[in-house]
């Protein structure tokens, strides 16, 4: 079994380290991977699920997801979506450009403790840019879990993240089935929301673990199918999004009731926070 690197944070965890861009890969609209080489060394090691502070100089910084494989340190992925000035400033970055990177922070896909279970992994839209580098370690660990599958959707086919991966993480032993809100003259696939697939529930009931990551009604209408089919709701997982500033849980800007998402997130189970995702504007 592959063993999961020790998350290890830069020498000081205000002070971004310069990172250049080594390429860039166009997703799908609006929406670009970069691949950061550091200026020197490797990148240091980190779980699935967390996160950077990428520092776009004069701009600011925001809370990324890394989205490559825990053993890819030559080079950090993160998938980014333009969504405000910072996000935006760095979809305008050229090969060779520079940035900062703090991190990495936050609480992990609990990979680890689910050894042995069946995993359903549920995304919606960019939501599967923080799940990637668990399906990477789930696929290079195949047989330490049980049946893997992966229900995805997203708003057309042309928002479908990763397509060109799909036939490799099928190949290594992933389910994977894809809807979307509108088709087209071109789809043949299912035209719906992702909890269509999860009846009859593609696993062991008492022996699965749900992670899912997406806009946060898809995520509880997903746990609260998954414990109508007899999900205990501390083996489902979530990962929760919020403005972040400081990623320590100093500054506040990220509570949530009485948790912060940068340091006890963002992957929670979801019977920790059921409660709080009830609450509007939380």
């Amino acid at each position: 079994m592959n063993r999961m690197p020790t998350p290890t944070p830069t020498a000081s965890p205000w002070l971004p380290r310069t990172y250049a861009v080594d390429e860039i890969i166009e997703e799908i609209p609006n929406v670009r991977t970069l691949r950061l080489v550091p200026e020197t060394g490797t990148a240091p090691p980190f779980a699935p699920g967390q996160f950077n502070m990428v520092y776009m100089p004069g701009f600011g910084e925001a809370a990324i997801s890394i989205s490559s494989g825990v053993h890819e340190l030559s080079a950090l992925a993160h998938t980014i979506r333009a969504a405000g000035d910072v996000t935006g400033a760095l979809l305008r970055l050229k090969p060779g450009d520079q940035l900062g990177l703090r991190g990495p922070f936050g609480r992990s896909w609990p990979l680890a403790q689910i050894i042995g279970n069946d995993v359903l992994l549920v995304a919606g839209g960019i939501g599967l840019a923080p799940l990637r580098p668990a399906i990477k370690y789930l696929l290079a660990n195949r047989d330490n879990f049980g049946r893997l599958k992966l229900i995805y959707g997203s708003k057309t086919p042309a928002d479908l993240l990763f397509q060109s991966e799909f036939a490799a993480w099928t190949a290594a032993g992933m389910e994977i089935e894809a809807t979307v809100d509108r088709g087209t003259s071109a789809w043949k696939g299912h035209i719906g929301v992702v909890t269509d697939f999860m009846r009859p529930f593609p696993g062991r009931p008492g022996q699965t673990s749900v992670l899912t990551c997406g806009p946060e009604i898809m995520m509880r209408f997903v746990a609260r199918e998954a414990i109508l089919l007899g999900i205990d709701p501390d083996d489902i997982y979530v990962s929760l999004e919020r403005n972040m500033k400081c990623a320590m849980g100093m500054c506040g800007v990220c509570q949530f009731g009485p948790e912060f998402i940068c340091k006890d997130g963002p992957v929670f189970s979801f019977g920790r926070v059921a409660a709080l995702m009830k609450l509007e504007d939380l």
